[in-house]
Formats: structure tokens, sequence, C-alpha cells
């Protein structure tokens, strides 16, 4: 792998992420951060902190691993406790996003069961508020992806699960939450590039996301009259343990990843975690409403 590509007399993360060709390499779902290879970047070095969410509280659901253990990370040095929820499988994952937090000096609270389940998404809000005291940042960004090489392949068991923790936990989650927030405060959903442009590999998951998408602009115009922001994180590929785990990915595919977008490469967590800060403080976003960050890696923009 080409680790490093910066131009001569620069520092630039934008030309010094790992490039393509990246290892080929499996596991099954949902797999484990901790043996990915190379381990997907979330700590954000670079990044300086200006109180932005200080003595805030943001559920994270995914906030073991991947973008969400990186905003779990930025959301603690900003100032600001954590919960994350995560699949029982993914504990050893969720206890090193815990460490990290714990690094900031701020806490968090480790909520395990499965975004399926209605009654868990209205489960960890409530112990959210119990044990970290409130909530004022929900942070929608758990997937199931489970990709398919042909039409033929998309069984209702995937399009059913897709839309149950993609779609589904989203409502029940926004709808738990909503009575705990109040003006200033933020939900922010991940969707993905697949969703503004459709997946002919990634059907059901970028069909979910869509609906993700068109939810939160629903719903922004109800929060907004209570100073209440709903915007989305459009994500491009990203290097998580999500796509590693995507049992149909084929593994030329894997090693290619990003590798058609301007940038050449996947994006790492620590670049998309910036963004959720960005929705999450109202002294940044105080007029964002109902609106999609990408952060593609110029995908979108490509023909």
């Amino acid at each position: 792998m080409e680790h490093d590509r910066k131009e001569p007399g620069t520092d630039s993360q934008t030309l010094s992420e790992p490039t393509p060709p990246y290892p080929k390499q499996r596991q099954e779902p949902p797999g484990s951060e901790q043996q990915v290879e190379p381990r997907p970047r979330y700590q954000a070095r670079r990044y300086r902190a200006a109180d932005k969410l200080r003595d805030k509280v943001a559920l994270i659901t995914g906030g073991d691993s991947g973008i969400g253990r990186a905003v779990a990370v930025l959301y603690a040095r900003e100032g600001a406790d954590v919960a994350i929820v995560y699949l029982p499988e993914e504990q050893p994952d969720a206890e090193e996003t815990r460490r990290a937090v714990e690094a900031e000096g701020r806490k968090c609270l480790l909520l395990s069961g499965d975004l399926a389940d209605a009654s868990f998404c209205r489960e960890v809000v409530e112990r959210t508020v119990q044990e970290l005291g409130g909530l004022n940042i929900l942070v929608n960004n758990a997937a199931h992806l489970n990709s398919q090489l042909d039409l033929s392949q998309l069984s209702f068991e995937d399009w059913d699960r897709s839309f149950k923790v993609n779609t589904y936990a989203y409502f029940h989650l926004v709808q738990a939450a909503r009575p705990h927030l109040k003006a200033g405060d933020a939900i922010i959903a991940t969707a993905s590039e697949e969703a503004l442009k459709g997946s002919d590999t990634m059907i059901d998951y970028a069909a979910s996301k869509a609906a993700l998408i068109n939810f939160t602009k629903s719903i922004a115009f109800h929060l907004a009259k209570d100073g209440i922001r709903a915007n989305v994180v459009a994500p491009g590929p990203t290097w998580t343990v999500l796509n590693i785990a995507d049992q149909n990915m084929p593994q030329e595919g894997l090693a290619q990843l990003g590798s058609e977008g301007p940038m050449g490469r996947v994006g790492q967590p620590e670049e998309m975690a910036p963004a959720y800060v960005y929705l999450a403080s109202e002294a940044d976003s105080s007029y964002t409403v109902g609106e999609i960050i990408g952060v593609t890696g110029g995908l979108t923009t490509t023909r």
C-alpha cells in the first residue's frame, strides 16, 4: 500500500492518507475494527477543540467503531459526555471507544443491543438521560450493509434488516429523544453518497439511506420551530469495518475503494467527524436546518 504521497515541503492530510491498493481482507459481520489493516484513523490529532459542546450529552449509534467512534472522540474533546450504542459482538471495539473518550476527560456510557428492536431504541434514550443527566445531541449513525452483485441476490430479509436498522431505528430514536431536546440541541443522521446517486450493488442500503434523508428534511421544519436542528452528513467511501464485513464486496473492489473519486482514496473516520461537530454546535450551525453535508472526496461531483 502506498502510505505516503506528500508533496515536497507540505504537511497536508489531504495528500498524506493511505491510498489504494488497500490490503484484501474479509470479516464476518458485524466485524471488528481492531482487526482491520491498516487501522482506521479516528484520533484526529490535528483537530483543535474550542469547548463547542461543553457539558452537552450526545447519544451516538454505531459509536463503537468507524465514523461513530471518531465523532465520539471529537465530541468528548469539545466537552461532551457520550453514550454509544453497538451490537453485543462489538464489545471490544466499544471498550476502545470508551477508553478514547475517557482519555479526553469525559464520561462514556456503553449501551449494547440491537437497534432493529423498537423497544431497545427507546431504552437507549431513556438510559442516556438517566445516567448522563440529559440529552442534547442524537447521532443516528449505525447501519446494516450487505451488498448484492445482482438484483436477483437482493432478499427480503436483507431489505427488511436494512430498513429496520438504517431507517426505522432512526424514527424510533427521534420520537423517543424529542421530549428531552430543547432549543439549541441537534439531531444528525449519517446517510451516504449512495443515497444521493443510487447504487447498483448497495441497493437496499442506498434506498434506506435515501429514506433517512427525506425523513430528516421532513421533520426539520417541525423541530426548527422549537430551535432543534436536524441535518444529515453524507460520507463517501470511508475506511471502516462496515465495508470489510460486507460479505459480497469483491476483494478487488475493497482494494480499490475510493479510487474512482477525485481524491483517489477512501476517507478516514477522523476526516468525517468535524462535520458532525459543526452540526452539533449551535455556535457554528444555528442557521443550518434540513441540510445534507456531503463529505465524499468529490464523488458526488464526478460525471
